[in-house]
């Protein structure tokens, strides 16, 4: 059993107990609260790589600008996305919130590098922002506590089956309340970051 288990440890993602199987987050399915099966989509950014440290230049040790993000379209009846960034690692009873966006039109399958900290998001047009866990609007890149290791930073992506009727400058409970049974798919990309 100890060799099986030592084969295992390399394999990156979710080890399945008592065998060498895993899930990443591109598995053909997820399931969303309440049974209802959702697909799963790529999320990727040309900035840092699944799993690899987030650039100084997208935290708040550098000029703190969203990083450029692209993801895989959502399945048939996708009405428009929306996007979290949390730090579930932050010393805080809930993960940090580093970014809350919605609205997000249907065609739209890309965010440009660096984001206007602003309610209306001039493009993609329609796209709103929420605060974050700093009480701002827009995105706060990384900044975790010196010395306190390495922090995760989770961009997840939702694709939607309904127009959301949201005002602009929620924080991420609102969304998600919002969002509960209708999530067609989800994407989810890790980075990583320690001061």
């Amino acid at each position: 059993m100890f060799k099986s288990l030592r084969r295992c440890f390399p394999v990156v993602g979710v080890l399945i107990a008592c065998g060498c199987e895993h899930r990443t987050s591109t598995a053909p399915s997820l399931s969303e609260p309440g049974g209802r099966t959702m697909n799963t989509m790529t999320i990727e950014s040309s900035g840092f790589a699944a799993g690899q440290p987030i650039p100084r230049k997208f935290t708040g040790d550098g000029s703190n600008v969203s990083p450029p993000l692209t993801w895989t379209a959502g399945p048939s009846g996708t009405q428009e996305y929306a996007l979290i960034v949390d730090d579930p690692d932050a010393p805080t009873p809930q993960p940090w919130v580093h970014w809350v966006l919605y609205k997000l039109p249907a065609h739209t399958t890309s965010l440009p590098e660096g984001v206007a900290p602003a309610e209306r998001v001039a493009s993609p047009g329609g796209a709103l922002q929420g605060k974050n866990s700093w009480g701002r609007i827009g995105y706060g890149g990384p900044e975790p506590p010196r010395g306190h290791g390495v922090h995760h930073y989770h961009f997840k992506v939702y694709a939607l089956d309904t127009s959301l009727e949201l005002p602009p400058g929620i924080d991420k409970d609102r969304l998600l309340k919002a969002i509960e049974g209708h999530v067609l798919a989800q994407g989810e990309l890790v980075g990583t970051y320690q001061r």
